[in-house]
């Protein structure tokens, strides 16, 4: 039986316009749910790869149930998520079109995760059977407890022999507690394994400057060998670091790429043009579930890069955070099928 991946974070309730709609131009919201790291076990979880999702949410509240139900349909183990004080994080999503960016509220305060901290979860349990661990830089910015109790993880992880990736994932809404993200994210990639990041994760969770000007809408990838190499040095334990590489054009036409650096080599996916983006919001979490699933399942760091670019780039047709997509429709579009015609 192949062994599991965990995740882990918070999960929210995702209140999004409908369409192209700005926030209350109509008095309507979709309902959805979603969560970088949720994300990413569902993305791996379709592809057939076991795995769980933990986090904390609070007891006795009919939405966190339906967290529940919608993840267990996904084919997620939900068996350790731990029910404690607080609330549902709730985030609004208005979609961008053409020059109009994306924008995204958060109503996250007091939520059950953002309560939590060391103790609340039993981490050998969790781990027992498991064989990757998988965080992302959101959960530490919630909270001094939450950082703490995400720090506790990946430590417990590493000494139960996992292997462990953490998406850097830069949120500056987020960090107001305190305490910096470079303060805080440090000392939880000293026990990373594979990092995972765009240029602008890398200067302000981590402090390493990026010399990559990514508002041109063209990317220099030179530049980004040199990133992943500083990135190396500073953090020797690390056996990779993937960069997204985005050149958002417009909030409707971004090229999408990613990069891949062990030490040793320096690999580049191919580049997709997605021209008629529907939801951008996942894309990286589908980028992250596609890496780790390939670099679990397939042969090469190479074949794993590009998989992962494939998966994501298809994540951006979907509405909502998850990624519905299948194996063979991922291997399609690897084949080269991206002409979109019906199939019947």
């Amino acid at each position: 039986m192949r062994e599991r991946l965990v995740t882990f974070g918070e999960i929210m309730l995702r209140l999004s316009p409908p369409g192209y709609e700005r926030f209350l131009q109509t008095p309507q919201f979709v309902a959805t749910f979603g969560g970088g790291e949720a994300n990413v076990a569902v993305t791996a979880a379709g592809f057939g790869w076991p795995a769980s999702y933990v986090t904390v949410l609070p007891p006795a509240n009919p939405i966190a149930d339906a967290v529940i139900y919608q993840l267990r349909g996904f084919g997620v183990d939900t068996s350790e998520i731990v029910r404690a004080k607080g609330r549902m994080g709730v985030y609004f999503v208005e979609a961008g079109a053409n020059q109009r960016p994306s924008k995204v509220v958060y109503d996250r305060d007091q939520s059950s995760i953002a309560l939590a901290g060391p103790g609340s979860i039993d981490w050998a349990r969790v781990f027992d059977g498991a064989r990757w661990f998988h965080i992302t830089g959101i959960t530490p910015a919630l909270s001094a407890s939450a950082a703490a109790l995400a720090q506790e993880s990946v430590e417990a992880a590493k000494a139960r022999g996992l292997n462990v990736s953490c998406d850097l994932n830069y949120r500056k809404n987020l960090w107001k507690y305190g305490k910096s993200p470079v303060e805080v994210m440090r000392g939880l990639v000293t026990y990373t394994d594979v990092l995972i990041a765009n240029e602008e994760d890398v200067q302000m969770a981590l402090g390493i400057a990026a010399d990559a000007d990514v508002q041109s809408g063209h990317l220099d990838v030179s530049t980004y060998k040199a990133l992943c190499e500083k990135v190396l040095q500073a953090y020797p334990q690390l056996t990779g670091i993937a960069i997204t590489l985005r050149e958002s054009k417009s909030a409707s036409h971004n090229g999408w790429s990613a990069c891949f650096h062990d030490g040793k080599d320096f690999l580049r996916s191919r580049k997709y043009e997605i021209t008629h983006i529907v939801d951008r919001v996942g894309g990286g979490d589908s980028f992250a579930g596609g890496l780790i699933y390939g670099l679990l399942a397939l042969d090469s760091k190479h074949e794993a890069l590009e998989f992962a670019v494939a998966a994501s780039c298809l994540k951006h047709s979907i509405p909502g955070d998850f990624n519905r997509f299948t194996l063979d429709e991922v291997n399609n579009l690897l084949k080269g099928d991206a002409s979109g015609r019906v199939q019947r």
